[in-house]
């Protein structure tokens, strides 16, 4: 009996830790279906994070893209608005200074002066008085017309434009020229303020 005895207590004494193992792992396992259900869930949250950031990203390239664009625009569209500026007063002196009729001649004068500045403005204003005693002496008519006109070149402030002019004729001592003359003037026009004006007028072949 003692021995029996002695027996059920090394059973007990081995079995308990065995057991108590047994219980720990129970608790332990982690049950699959758990399992399943928080690993896909940290997988979107985490797939959803990049899906984000990458679309927050693309925005935000997007604007960046779309503001450089838009003022790149603004800019070109501010550049062609001043190009045409520059070719139309331009366009505009060299109608004016081939347009002169001796009955009109002083307020023809004085519109080519309002036009012109710098060096060009001096002489023409220096040289006008005795244009002025030619013209009504001979009683001169001209009428100038543009055929063509281009931008040369341009910067921020000034520019050159190469003008085309078919120029009528007529004096009362003289037969109206039956061909009007054909002329090119290659004009330098400057910035002033919100306009332009002609600072330097040369006729070229």
């Amino acid at each position: 009996m003692a021995e029996h005895a002695g027996t059920a207590e090394e059973t007990e004494s081995v079995d308990a830790p065995e057991l108590l193992d047994e219980e720990a792992e129970a608790v332990d396992v982690e049950d699959p279906a758990d399992s399943r259900t928080k690993r896909p869930l940290h997988e979107w949250l985490t797939g959803t994070r990049g899906v984000v950031a990458a679309s927050v990203a693309a925005i935000v390239a997007l604007v960046g893209a779309g503001g450089w664009l838009g003022y790149r625009l603004h800019v070109d569209h501010d550049t062609q608005a001043q190009h045409n500026l520059y070719v139309q007063v331009a366009r505009q002196t060299a109608v004016n200074l081939t347009t002169i009729n001796y009955t009109e001649v002083d307020t023809d004068i004085k519109r080519v002066l309002d036009s012109a500045t710098g060096a060009f403005h001096d002489e023409f204003q220096n040289r006008s008085g005795p244009f002025v005693e030619v013209v009504k002496k001979v009683q001169s008519k001209t009428e100038g017309t543009i055929a063509e006109a281009g931008l040369l070149s341009a910067t921020k402030d000034h520019a050159q434009v190469l003008v085309a002019v078919a120029v009528k004729t007529q004096m009362a001592a003289a037969p109206a020229d039956q061909e009007p003359r054909r002329w090119r003037m290659k004009l330098t026009v400057d910035k002033t303020g919100d306009g332009a004006k002609v600072s330097s007028v040369e006729f070229v072949p």
